[in-house]
């Protein structure tokens, strides 16, 4: 099988079912958004290497890669043409994950400039990818905001909203278990000079 097509030379690509859409379309930028956010935890889990510190953070970034396929696989499928792969029990299982982590960091009196170990400031642009996934994904909703058909699965987008958070949270405590202060923010009123 060849890796090329050359359908894309023409300036569109075709959805589950056989839809042809311009590369532009948004379902086409939110699943080209989670390849992106799939690619950067990959750079995450590279970076825990050697880290046996944080070797269940780094499985659970595996198995969020999975459920980002099937997010992405979901989001290609237009009208509801297949049963969709993500489930409410993907929502539940981030949900159970931040609930476990939250009592392990300290309390927040403010905010928090990501930063400190390199795999949690990485964790940290996973977060805001996952942020402009959402929006992208809201975006196909309000496109289709006529339409009787559900077309997309709000599972699905629960799960992105919850795996911010997840990150977030994740982040720092990357910075707790490797005993790295956060960084938080001063609004001090003063410009650096």
């Amino acid at each position: 099988m060849k890796i090329y097509t050359k359908y894309g030379d023409k300036e569109f690509t075709r959805l589950y079912g056989g839809k042809k859409v311009s590369k532009t379309d948004s379902r086409v930028e939110a699943y080209g958004t989670i390849d992106e956010l799939s690619s950067q935890l990959g750079s995450v889990i590279a970076e825990m290497d050697g880290y046996e510190e944080l070797s269940f953070i780094k499985s659970e970034c595996e198995y969020i890669q999975q459920k980002l396929f099937d997010c992405g696989s979901d989001l290609a499928v237009p009208d509801n043409l297949r049963p969709y792969k993500q489930t409410e029990e993907d929502v539940l299982w981030l949900e159970d994950k931040i609930d476990e982590y939250i009592p392990r960091l300290p309390v927040l009196s403010s905010f928090i400039i990501p930063g400190g170990n390199k795999v949690a400031a990485m964790l940290h642009i996973s977060r805001t990818i996952t942020r402009r996934l959402e929006r992208r994904i809201v975006a196909i909703i309000l496109e289709n905001e006529n339409q009787n058909t559900e077309c997309i699965n709000e599972a699905g987008l629960k799960y992105i909203n919850r795996l911010s958070d997840y990150f977030f949270v994740v982040a720092r405590l990357v910075n707790v278990i490797l005993g790295v202060p956060e960084t938080v923010y001063k609004n001090s009123g003063k410009v650096f000079k």
